[in-house]
């Protein structure tokens, strides 16, 4: 996993600095959002000056899928408080994708924070080397900003090669489409919103419909 979390912080680290942000934000993104995707995506929201109801709105859409993390992680084995609330902080994609594929009862508490504490330990890592990087590199470098859409496309492939579900791509497309229409100074929080409900919509149906069927 580090060997992956490491490489794809390099990538955030140089973009940031090649926005113009100092390297020091490198480290202060890392611990106060540390959600990778969103820490992509942050750079360009503060870059645009988007007001703070914008940026609150697509951070819980984008990271609305960790509430169902919390459902199976097994939170129960992390005893003290401060133990928990770091648990809970540092509960990535990452770290659900190794913890939660264990039984629980493999898994002490110690080990649970070992393993959530290395993989902020390798994207903080990657993030700084990656901002001292892009701090010696001439600004301007074309290329860099397609990091973030690079990042979701590959998650998109990924998603798709697990489910084979063809509709759920052609939805996000459809809702995409339709924010730049009505909403284009507002299309990622729009398409999001779309997307959300029109998921929900799709399970109820499809529950429905299997009501009937039996």
């Amino acid at each position: 996993m580090g060997m992956g979390l490491f490489p794809l912080g390099i990538a955030f680290g140089v973009l940031l600095t090649q926005s113009g942000f100092a390297w020091w934000w490198t480290p202060l993104f890392s611990l106060l959002i540390y959600a990778g995707s969103l820490e992509f995506l942050a750079i360009g929201l503060f870059l645009a000056l988007t007001p703070i109801a914008s940026i609150a709105l697509t951070t819980f859409l984008v990271n609305f899928r960790h509430v169902f993390y919390g459902l199976s992680f097994p939170l129960h084995r992390v005893h003290g408080p401060l133990r928990k609330a770091y648990s809970i902080y540092s509960l990535t994609d990452e770290a659900y994708a190794i913890v939660a594929t264990k039984p629980a009862e493999q898994l002490s508490g110690t080990r649970i924070l070992a393993i959530q504490a290395l993989c902020q330990s390798y994207w903080v890592a990657g993030g700084l080397t990656g901002a001292l990087v892009g701090a010696a590199l001439p600004a301007g470098l074309d290329g860099l900003d397609f990091a973030l859409t690079a990042l979701f496309v590959v998650l998109a492939i990924d998603g798709y090669r697990a489910a084979r579900d063809v509709p759920g791509p052609v939805l996000a497309l459809l809702c995409a489409l339709t924010a730049l229409l009505v909403a284009k100074d507002q299309l990622l929080v729009v398409a999001l919103g779309l997307y959300v409900a029109t998921l929900a919509a799709r399970y109820l149906l499809r529950k429905g419909n299997s009501r009937h069927a039996r």
